[in-house]
Formats: C-alpha cells, sequence, structure tokens
C-alpha cells in the first residue's frame, strides 16, 4: 500500500475548527461540515495517512479565527494544539519544517515568477503555495490529496503516481 498525503486547505481547517462564520464550505453538491471533515480525518488517521499543514492554511485560517464575531479564543486554542503537533510531528501530522524549502530564496524567486499568471485567473497567493506544497510531497512518490472545499484549489491536486507492480522471485 502507498503512504498517502492529506494536505489541509484553510476552508477545511475553518470548519473543522468550527470558526464562527465558517461552518461550512464548499458548492451546494459537495458541503464540507465539522462531522464529514471529522469523520475523514480520523477514518485517514486511522489508516495511516500523514496530515500536512500549509503555512497559507495556518496564516488564513488564524484570520479568520481573530476575525470570527465570538469563540477565537477557543478556536485559536484548538489551532494552536494541531501547529504544536504539526511542530513536533506528532502523528498523524507532518514536521512543520519538512515544508521549509518551500521558503528559501530560490523557491520565492519561482513564487514570483508563477504568481502573477495565476492571480490574473483569480488564484490566490495561498492557494499557489498550496499547490506547492502539494507538489512537493508528490515528488517523492507519494499520493497526495488536498482537502478542500474549493474546487479551483483541487484542481491543483497532482496527479496519484502509477503503482508499480512488484515482481516475485
Amino acid at each position: 500500500m502507498r503512504h498517502k498525503i492529506l494536505i489541509l486547505d484553510t476552508s477545511v481547517l475553518c470548519c473543522w475548527l468550527k470558526v464562527p462564520g465558517k461552518e461550512t464550505a464548499g458548492p451546494e453538491c459537495d458541503r464540507w461540515d465539522y462531522d464529514r471533515i471529522n469523520r475523514l480525518l480520523e477514518e485517514e488517521s486511522r489508516a495511516g495517512t500523514t496530515f500536512v499543514l500549509p503555512i497559507a492554511a495556518l496564516i488564513e485560517t488564524g484570520n479568520h479565527i481573530a476575525q470570527a464575531p465570538h469563540q477565537r479564543y477557543e478556536c485559536a486554542l484548538e489551532l494552536a494544539a494541531h501547529l504544536r503537533n504539526a511542530s513536533d510531528a506528532n502523528s498523524p501530522w507532518a514536521a512543520f519544517v519538512e515544508q521549509s524549502e518551500l521558503w528559501s530564496a530560490e523557491k520565492l524567486r519561482s513564487l514570483a515568477e508563477e504568481w502573477p499568471q495565476l492571480a490574473a485567473a483569480n488564484i490566490t497567493i495561498a492557494d499557489a503555495t498550496i499547490k506547492s506544497v502539494a507538489e512537493y510531497y508528490a515528488a517523492a512518490s507519494v499520493q497526495v490529496t488536498i482537502l478542500t472545499g474549493d474546487a479551483g484549489l483541487k484542481a491543483f491536486e497532482p496527479a496519484a503516481p502509477p503503482l508499480v507492480p512488484r515482481r516475485r522471485t
């Protein structure tokens, strides 16, 4: 069985944390809410999937929490707990430092070159960086899923690498 990476986007994080005003995400035909996300994350955790918290999703979610009409402290505590788990690479979270090479001068220059065209197509800089996170993990030939309510971001999900059958000797 191939290892799987699940990248959590802001829309899903906000629903999972029950940020006031951000309790659902996605179109009516594919609605995400706390119950659906929590069930999926529990299943994925049991299956050994690794969860990735992109820095862009962390920042955006933190902004939504700070601007919420109420429950800011409670939501912030929960996001902080997930951040600690990612910082310490506590299962099922990937080590937050794994993404550090995506913030090198070279990678930032590449983002500076690529992003204006993405912005013209209504792709945010946060989504562009989440796309980079997905590509980073996909380069290691693992299955990468972007968990999001945003169809535009979901379209950047890398194709699953082909399964290569093992030969019996």
